[in-house]
């Protein structure tokens, strides 16, 4: 066997983590020397916890999941890196308890260009929805790669708005890669592989726990030279993500919203906390400049962040009540907390001007929407 299938099978054993694998690495040239001599454990600074996770691994194997994984990273997209090896993301390695391995299903060179990571809520706004679609299009036109969690909201509209400008994107997975989570992602996933990668720190059979999303993200950020976010609450993974940047002295952006949306108070404290406030994405490659000039990336002369139509497929996601007639459904989805005209609702939703007006009268007695000067309406804050 070779060196690659003892770190698989020591990486597959429970309670063998990042800090333990950073000893074994410094201290084993090749992983055989310990599985043959099992006893130099003890010049290693281990906790007894931690020696016993290994001797057990040493002990009781698991070659039959090994040799699965190694059939799996014989196809021509899978890939398994060792945090030794030279084509390990550079920026990843700096961070503190680096992934010892990184499953990758898709391109490994992209790893290593200059990303952004962009996160934020599963459940955003239609502002927020259209925002995060815009600003990743309009950075991955310019040749930044987008990174993000793959998850619903936030994190598929910027990988869509990544691919659809025919740009690179990844995301980083809290499962194994033998599966897609969310499942509705599939062809997402698939576009992903294509056009840059889907990376994973956790073995194959691993399915989507509750614990390993907050643990990913530092990987979302110790990828990237900076994280931006576009909606969050208060307590959110997105923030996570976030602070996670802040101790890997990474940039981090926010983009502030209205005061009435709770989705927007996450940013606000970031940004109160020192993050940089972003308004397009100009904003974003006028403080990389130096990296990207670095990596011979010429941001555009056209400021602003792009204004394409989004497709059919970026519907928005939003729950609303589902007792609610559907016009009255769909009115809600494209409403957002910052105050908009009927107009500008009759095109975002496709309804008529009489549908909406007959209609805006009863949410706003349900207490669903708001009336502002000028006869603007928006979803009615908390």
């Amino acid at each position: 066997m070779d060196d690659l299938s003892y770190w698989l099978a020591l990486h597959k054993a429970s309670g063998i983590g990042p800090a333990t694998f950073s000893q074994l690495f410094k201290h084993y040239s090749s992983p055989r020397l310990l599985f043959d001599s099992p006893e130099t454990l003890t010049q290693l600074d281990l906790s007894p916890v931690q020696r016993n996770a290994v001797q057990k691994a040493i002990q009781e194997p698991d070659w039959k999941a090994v040799e699965q994984e190694l059939l799996w990273a014989e196809a021509a997209e899978n890939h398994i890196l060792l945090l030794t090896q030279t084509d390990y993301p550079e920026l990843l390695k700096q961070i503190h308890s680096p992934p010892p391995l990184l499953f990758i299903k898709g391109q490994v060179s992209v790893l290593n260009e200059i990303q952004l990571a962009m996160v934020g809520s599963r459940n955003p706004s239609i502002d927020g929805h259209e925002t995060a679609w815009q600003f990743a299009h309009h950075l991955a036109q310019q040749g930044m790669v987008i990174t993000s969690g793959m998850a619903l909201g936030i994190d598929a509209q910027s990988h869509y708005g990544a691919l659809k400008a025919n740009g690179k994107s990844i995301a980083v997975a809290g499962t194994g890669l033998d599966r897609i989570y969310p499942a509705r992602h599939k062809e997402l996933a698939w576009q992903l592989i294509e056009q840059g990668a889907i990376v994973s720190e956790y073995p194959l059979g691993i399915g989507p726990m509750k614990g390993n999303f907050p643990q990913r993200n530092r990987i979302i950020s110790g990828l990237s030279v900076g994280t931006l976010v576009v909606e969050a609450a208060l307590k959110s993974g997105s923030l996570i993500t976030a602070y996670s940047a802040l101790e890997q002295a990474r940039e981090v952006f926010a983009i502030p919203g209205s005061i009435h949306n709770p989705l927007s108070r996450g940013c606000h404290q970031l940004i109160k906390s020192g993050a940089k406030l972003v308004e397009t994405a100009e904003d974003i490659l006028e403080e990389l400049a130096s990296l990207m000039l670095a990596s011979r990336i010429s941001p555009s002369a056209d400021s602003g962040s792009s204004s394409q139509t989004i497709d059919s497929q970026l519907t928005q996601t939003r729950d609303s009540n589902p007792l609610l007639p559907k016009i009255q459904q769909k009115i809600l989805k494209n409403l957002a907390y910052n105050p908009i005209s009927v107009d500008a609702l009759t095109i975002r939703s496709g309804l008529s001007v009489a549908e909406i007006n007959a209609n805006l009268v009863l949410l706003e007695v349900d207490d669903y929407i708001q009336s502002h000067p000028g006869g603007m309406i928006s979803l009615k804050s908390n």
